[in-house]
């Protein structure tokens, strides 16, 4: 379901080679927009299904002149079957209540973003994050987009502490995940895959038949979990093709 714009209203730029975050010793470049107040929605949905993705008001895709490591990647929600071992990872986290809340920052979910970054992207981009940088993050959009936060339940019934967050847009054919993070105090529960299914079975409550992971990067370790949720299409010159056993072979 491909919807068009009017691509005046976009200018396109692109970005200076910098170190790439995910392969040593290569370079990225971006090419970006700037999502216009008006009908950014519409314009979102339309440059997400091509590869785009979103960042507050900025729309970006790679653009890296020797390197075709970043694939766009989403899952085709009505042939994801859950396995055996998915199951599972729903069971486990079953005693979870899922709260959808508006796109405004909490200092809550800011303390959550704070840990998990510190234990598992403690050399990221992200890892010296200030207050003002999340809520630019939550807050400075123009389309749809919300929170799901994940909660155990309280002794009283009530919302408990919070695990897991994910930004998320909400597209006019799926879900796309924008960043999510949870405790990293609870490696049990597998709470980074468990919020993956979770959106898979809400974008099928939904009518929506996909759910937008982002960028699969070939030789990257830290991005491969993204291809364990097969059926998995990726993005190719030829448009959008379930991914085959030679795609994770292909060198970079």
């Amino acid at each position: 379901m491909t919807q068009h714009f009017p691509t005046r209203q976009l200018r396109f730029f692109l970005t200076a080679p910098s170190p790439c975050p995910y392969l040593p010793e290569r370079f990225e470049r971006k090419v970006f927009a700037h999502l216009p107040l008006t009908d950014g929605a519409i314009v979102n949905d339309s440059l997400t299904q091509v590869g785009f993705r979103r960042s507050q008001n900025i729309a970006y895709r790679p653009a890296c002149e020797a390197c075709s490591a970043c694939v766009s990647a989403r899952i085709p929600v009505p042939d994801f079957e859950m396995s055996r071992s998915r199951r599972k990872t729903l069971t486990r986290n079953s005693d979870l209540k899922r709260h959808l809340v508006e796109a405004e920052a909490t200092m809550e979910q800011f303390d959550l973003l704070r840990r998990y970054l510190l234990a598992r992207h403690a050399d990221g981009g992200m890892a010296d994050m200030a207050w003002p940088d999340y809520v630019a993050m939550v807050e400075d959009t123009a389309v749809r987009t919300h929170i799901m936060e994940y909660r155990t339940v309280s002794s009283d019934g009530g919302p408990g502490d919070l695990v897991a967050c994910a930004l998320v847009d909400q597209l006019v054919d799926g879900l796309s995940l924008v960043y999510s993070f949870y405790d990293p105090g609870q490696p049990r529960r597998s709470l980074g895959g468990f919020m993956i299914l979770d959106h898979v079975s809400q974008a099928s409550l939904l009518g929506l038949p996909y759910v937008y992971l982002g960028y699969w990067v070939r030789g990257s370790e830290k991005m491969n979990y993204k291809v364990r949720y097969a059926p998995i299409e990726l993005l190719k010159p030829e448009g959008w093709m379930l991914m085959s056993a030679r795609d994770q072979s292909d060198p970079a």
